[in-house]
């Protein structure tokens, strides 16, 4: 089956997984950089993108290299608003109607800035974006389905110092071999946080997430930290299968309860499965894939970052997509970071039909998974209303380009 750009385009979608701090506008860094006497490579766009943000990468040092100056940026409330505005923007304006804008907040926290400065300033400009969308007369008249969000907030498996200077001092007191403790200290703030933002200032804060690398910081030892989001009703999704095997996945499931998985690149690698005691290898992926598409948990595919700081992957036909789609796992097609990945959603869908078998019917299923699998905290009936919009309108979208 064929689709056309313009169809792609057109359809509603969602973006689940998505990075605030690797999606931002490359003319909004370079002009914040300025006024803010930051230092860049380049303070063209065409000198970033052939020196930081290419459409290739030799490693994933290379692919994270472009984080040390989008990170730069979120230096006051007014910078952060910006950038979720133009962010919501953006996905508006390639049919997006839904995102879930994912970050660390402790990143940027300083003295000056607290953790409810900057959700506060998120949603401000989020808000922004959202409102001036659904004044739009076909939005008000039923005729399109509104634009929504939500934002999700990430703890990291592992930070240092010069990455969160509000909490370099813990690094002081702690022994290096001890800095552990300093992460989870770290996430469950981020968490008891986020629950406080909810419930007291009504902050559209949906998820938690745990990101940064998988190996060597295993789920359990986060444990207690998911189950607290649990206890407080926020749902939760883990970076899991990413850099590392099955069995991470596995961890963010039965250890945090993850009501949906990050990426699963490495879902179906037998040869990143390390435990000694898992001695049936492919058994054991089979048990585990079949659990995930029989709970229906979502997956937050993301294809251009995986092939991208994956360099085994050569060939993006050998994404573990194909395996997700032949078991009916419910996938979600994501962006990560639309700058730093040089894509956006309906670029990601586009290369997902392109090199996948995706009939009509099962691109259906993965729009309306990504309606039906978000976090949004409206209450339920309204949300199944709001989905059975959303795929009314799609309908219409096929018919219009005679799509069956």
């Amino acid at each position: 089956m064929t689709y056309t750009l313009d169809f792609l385009k057109e359809i509603p979608k969602t973006d689940l997984h998505l990075h605030l701090d690797g999606s931002m506008r490359l003319n909004t860094l370079i002009d914040i950089a300025q006024k803010e006497g930051l230092t860049l490579p380049s303070y063209t766009e065409e000198g970033l993108r052939d020196l930081v943000f290419k459409s290739h990468y030799n490693s994933l040092e290379d692919y994270l290299k472009g984080f040390i100056y989008t990170t730069s940026v979120f230096t006051g409330p007014e910078n952060i608003e910006r950038i979720g505005y133009e962010l919501a923007v953006d996905n508006q304006n390639e049919g997006v109607r839904y995102i879930e804008v994912r970050f660390a907040p402790q990143l940027f926290m300083t003295k000056n800035m607290s953790m409810s400065d900057i959700f506060v300033a998120l949603d401000k400009g989020l808000k922004r974006a959202t409102r001036e969308f659904n004044q739009r007369q076909a939005v008000m008249h039923g005729d399109e389905p509104a634009f929504r969000y939500g934002i999700i907030g990430c703890a990291m498996r592992m930070f240092g110092p010069n990455q969160s200077p509000y909490y370099s001092h813990l690094f002081e007191l702690f022994p290096f071999h001890r800095s552990k403790e300093i992460y989870r200290l770290a996430a469950m703030e981020l968490a008891k946080g986020m629950v406080k933002l909810r419930n007291e200032l009504g902050l559209p804060i949906v998820g938690y997430d745990l990101a940064g690398p998988e190996a060597g910081f295993p789920a359990e030892e986060y444990n207690e930290v998911y189950s607290y989001v649990h206890k407080n009703f926020m749902q939760k999704t883990v970076h899991s299968g990413e850099a590392y095997g099955a069995e991470s996945v596995f961890q963010s499931i039965t250890d945090l309860n993850a009501d949906r998985i990050g990426h699963g690149f490495y879902l179906f690698d037998e040869s990143k499965i390390v435990h000694p005691d898992i001695l049936d290898k492919k058994s054991y992926i089979e048990s585990l894939s079949s659990f995930v598409a029989d709970k229906q948990m979502a997956v937050e595919v993301c294809l251009t970052s995986n092939i991208q700081t994956n360099p085994e992957l050569i060939d993006i036909k050998d994404h573990s997509l194909k395996y997700m789609l032949e078991r009916r796992i419910a996938t979600t097609i994501c962006t990560d970071n639309r700058l730093i990945s040089n894509t956006t959603v309906t670029n990601e869908y586009q290369l997902a039909v392109k090199n996948f078998d995706i009939p009509p019917r099962i691109l259906k299923d993965i729009v309306a998974y990504g309606f039906e699998k978000s976090f949004t905290r409206i209450p339920y009936v309204e949300k199944r209303k709001y989905s059975r919009q959303v795929m009314k309108f799609y309908d219409s979208i096929a018919k219009k380009h005679s799509i069956g």
